[in-house]
């Protein structure tokens, strides 16, 4: 009977191999995400798109989210399952992506303004898509790891996310070879690509589907199948506990996600980086090939942020755990200085600086997602993870210290880990499973607004609080353009006058000032939730698999 009962949940190695393959949807869903925000410099010199214009393409991802598709997704994932739902929008997100690249290459019309128009209604198809795509990955990390490694599973879904961002950030600029339409190609064959994956993950959803049945069967257990009804979004709005949880998502996320699209233009404009690598740079290539080179060194810090969470965890004595510990430790230190000659380079260029945010997701989120499965304090962390944004977003408004600005970014990126890492299991602690993919889906469309009103509100206060700069750049590209110039050769000299000083760089302070307050209203909430948990009981401090008594 035992051997009966068991299903794929149960062998760890194919809960982790069906998490590798869910995670790939979620690489290139952020990926496509977030790799604009390295092509800002570009897309202004070779496309002629303002700040304003930038944020407007990436701010209206979010117009359906916000009027409900989420919660739309969230329904087909709690009545038809992850597959069909899983499909059905991660298509949408594909032929969003497509459209977006045929209009980055001129296909449906040459004019700034019939290219900006159908690359935001591609980026909107793609936004339809993405959120319910994300959804869908939780959801299967819950079905396939509730009652195991939770958090730790959860952490890493997340890490591929981030890895996505980082590498799309510090590559798009590379792979399309200083030019916006070839890096716009590649994002979006990217998603595609991770959908055939997807396809292949559906096969073992359904074989488990079949299993679970069977024990139900056996079991003489009835299955019941309940509609999706209003008052279950009524019955989440009451929950104290949901609504805090909901609403830091909200201001959190606002002042991270918003922040990676302008941190790449901030750091060239603020610090003097650069957007380009120096064509003499010592940099680390593989097979011949520098964005290999790049991708090789990202996979190697999502390895060992794995192994740093899974080695120890594994190891029944202390001292074993101990040692384990001192021995990647190590080995990491070799890595980093063994790649010290890139890093250095990286470490003055815009693109690969900016990727330091999500880059430390991917070290510390699955450290700091085995830590809450193992000892809990989530809604702690969460608190801990808003002083660190406050601190972020500080050093890299109001001071213009270089160092400042590393630690900056450093603690945004830690910040970046912490949050996510325990919100996101606390979750499936506050509300029922069968209602998590309405729940997250709701999570996922208040946290839209949000998103919508900083990724356009940061880019329209930045053309604001510079109207000299953005009035000179708009007058030199009307003048190069009526001497008859390609947009490549437009391109190239806005860039060298902006490197000789001709053109004065953007002052970012009142910009990024603004998501200080994001921080602080973060704090509070996540006191509130740990005050309302307390009261509740769900048991959000404790380790996973733990309930109050």
């Amino acid at each position: 009977m035992e051997q009966i009962r068991r299903t794929l949940r149960d062998s760890a190695p194919m809960r982790w191999l069906m998490l590798v393959l869910v995670s790939m949807l979620m690489l290139s869903t952020y990926w496509f995400q977030d790799f604009f925000g390295g092509l800002k410099g570009l897309m202004e010199s070779e496309m002629g798109f303002t700040s304003e214009e930038f944020g407007r393409l990436i701010g209206l991802t979010t117009i359906a989210n916000i009027f409900g598709m989420i919660i739309v997704g969230g329904i087909v994932i709690d009545k038809w399952g992850v597959r069909r739902a899983g499909i059905i929008f991660g298509a949408l997100a594909t032929v969003g992506a497509t459209i977006t690249a045929l209009a980055a290459y001129g296909v449906f019309g040459e004019s700034h303004r019939i290219q900006l128009n159908m690359m935001i209604l591609g980026r909107i198809m793609f936004g339809s898509g993405l959120e319910v795509v994300c959804v869908v990955c939780t959801r299967t990390v819950v079905k396939w790891f509730k009652g195991y490694e939770l958090a730790l599973a959860m952490a890493i879904n997340m890490g591929f996310g981030r890895l996505g961002s980082a590498m799309g950030l510090a590559l798009s600029i590379d792979i399309g070879g200083n030019s916006v339409p070839p890096a716009v190609a590649f994002a979006a064959t990217l998603i595609g690509l991770s959908l055939i994956i997807f396809l292949v993950y559906t096969i073992f959803d359904y074989t488990l589907d079949k299993q679970d049945k069977k024990i139900r069967a056996d079991s003489g257990i009835q299955e019941t199948e309940e509609d999706f009804k209003f008052s279950d979004l009524v019955a989440l709005v009451k929950n104290r506990s949901f609504m805090f949880i909901a609403l830091l998502c909200v201001s959190f996320y606002a002042a991270v996600f918003p922040f990676i699209q302008y941190a790449p233009d901030l750091l060239v404009n603020k610090f003097g980086f650069s957007y380009e690598l120096p064509a003499s740079a010592g940099y680390f290539s593989l097979f011949g090939s520098q964005s290999m080179g790049t991708v090789a060194i990202y996979l190697g810090l999502f390895l060992f942020g794995l192994s740093f969470s899974m080695v120890p965890s594994r190891i029944k004595n202390l001292g074993g755990r101990i040692a384990s510990m001192v021995l990647i430790g190590v080995l990491f230190v070799l890595f980093l200085k063994g790649l010290w000659g890139t890093l250095s380079i990286w470490l003055q260029n815009g693109p690969k600086t900016a990727s330091l945010i999500p880059m430390g997701t991917i070290l510390f989120t699955p450290i700091f997602g085995n830590f809450v499965d193992k000892r809990g304090k989530a809604a702690s962390l969460m608190i801990l993870g808003s002083l660190l944004l406050i601190f972020a977003h500080i050093s890299l408004s109001v001071f213009n210290n270089e160092v400042l600005g590393y630690f900056g970014l450093l603690s945004l990126g830690i910040a970046f880990s912490l949050v996510p890492a325990a919100m996101w299991p606390s979750v499936a602690k506050i509300v029922a499973e069968k209602r998590l993919g309405t729940a997250y889906a709701s999570m996922f469309t208040i946290q839209n607004w949000g998103l919508l009103l900083f990724f356009w509100g940061i880019g329209a206060v930045l053309d604001l609080v510079n109207p000299r700069v953005v009035r000179l750049i708009d007058d030199i590209r009307t003048g190069l353009e009526a001497q008859g110039l390609s947009s490549g050769e437009i391109s190239e000299r806005i860039t060298a006058m902006r490197l000789s000083g001709e053109i004065p760089p953007y002052d970012y302070t009142w910009p990024i000032f603004m998501l200080v307050i994001l921080g602080v209203v973060s704090i509070f909430l996540a006191f509130q939730l740990r005050k309302a948990d307390a009261k509740q009981r769900f048991g959000l401090e404790l380790p996973s698999g733990e309930t109050p008594d």
